[in-house]
């Protein structure tokens, strides 16, 4: 018997969603610095038959946490005690910014899933660059063999107009890319104005090319380089992007982001629209992301690593996505529903699947 949904339900069902997140997140790092979290760790430890190769890297299992959690590298260790293979820190931005005004983050509970309009609340890609170094010298010590990875996703800053927005994200990539394992070019978040027209391939070469040569410059290596796109893309313009990728050489794709669609809730309606604008994430994304990640493989074959993210609550969910094609697989959503032994208990399932 699980525990942790009642725990949910009576702590923190009826709490605001962002004050429930800051409170959940402090207790993971709380954990950390206790020391718990490294006896944590030897029960959430990935099963070695987990280790997956990709982007150049050996990760301790496929399934990692999606970027939107750590927003600010502040609990990267901690959420690698927990038994992710990877953490994806973001998104984060050239300046310091409080993102969109409170309340922006919602739960749709009987639809086991979120509504955000954050707007890419972060400190700002200089404030956040020592702490994944020191983050990632850390756990190079911890893990002198198979090191969980992290991944490093970065975005526009608002006040900045998109004729700007090269430069804006070639300032963040100069500050992060060193401490980065891979870097995420985010375009498709619908909560800062105008960004997710940048996905067109016209706006969106010019970007790539700038980004992953500055990234590879300020680290003195090839810094692996992705783009995140937005579920709610048509499928010729996922081929457009998916052809640019192969391109420009991308080393993969992401897919996908929130949608902007509230198709097929059973929520009521007048709670859907109480939440107002914003991104919708979790369960109802499911089949969405999989038909975006098929068409994805269709398109790039084996040359691009495809990392599946969109729905994913348990560990016939990730496999699912890598039989489809993706490497690597994210979740996030359900961890909030699920609480912190998630990524051990997908962990534990997707092991026992690959046994003879």
């Amino acid at each position: 018997m699980r525990v942790y949904p009642t725990f949910f339900r009576l702590a923190f069902s009826w709490m605001d969603a962002e004050r429930a997140h800051k409170i959940g997140f402090q207790g993971i790092r709380l954990a950390h610095r206790s020391g718990t979290g490294k006896f944590l760790e030897k029960l959430t430890a990935p099963a070695p038959s987990l280790q997956t190769t990709a982007l150049g890297m050996t990760f301790p299992s496929p399934f990692g946490l999606a970027a939107g959690f750590d927003k600010e590298g502040h609990g990267i260790e901690a959420l690698m005690e927990l038994g992710f293979g990877h953490v994806e820190v973001g998104t984060i931005t050239g300046q310091a910014q409080p993102g969109n005004e409170k309340p922006r983050l919602f739960r749709l509970v009987e639809d086991r899933a979120v509504i955000n309009r954050m707007g890419f609340n972060n400190d700002g890609a200089t404030a956040v660059a020592p702490r994944l170094k020191a983050a990632r010298a850390a756990l190079q010590r911890r893990h002198p063999n198979v090191r969980p990875v992290i991944g490093v996703n970065i975005g526009k800053t608002k006040a900045v107009d998109l004729a700007d927005a090269v430069d804006d994200y070639l300032v963040t990539a100069r500050s992060l890319a060193p401490a980065a394992d891979y870097l995420v070019v985010n375009v498709s978040s619908p909560n800062t104005p105008g960004l997710r027209l940048l996905q067109d391939v016209g706006s969106l070469r010019p970007l790539l090319a700038a980004v992953g040569e500055e990234a590879d410059r300020a680290a003195g290596r090839h810094v692996p380089l992705l783009v995140k796109i937005a579920p709610d893309l048509s499928d010729e313009d996922i081929d457009d992007v998916a052809r640019l990728a192969l391109d420009l050489k991308l080393d993969g794709i992401i897919a996908t982001n929130t949608t902007i669609a509230r198709d097929g809730l059973t929520s009521p309606a007048e709670q859907v629209e109480r939440c107002g604008a914003g991104g919708l994430s979790g369960a109802p994304l499911k089949q969405r992301s999989l038909e975006v990640l098929r068409r994805l493989k269709r398109v790039t074959g084996d040359a691009l690593v495809l990392v599946a993210v969109g729905g994913v609550e348990t560990a016939q969910d990730v496999q699912d996505r890598l039989d489809a094609g993706a490497t690597l697989v994210q979740g996030y959503t359900a961890f909030l529903y699920e609480g912190p032994f998630w990524a051990a208990r997908i962990n534990r399932d997707l092991a026992k699947k690959r046994r003879p």
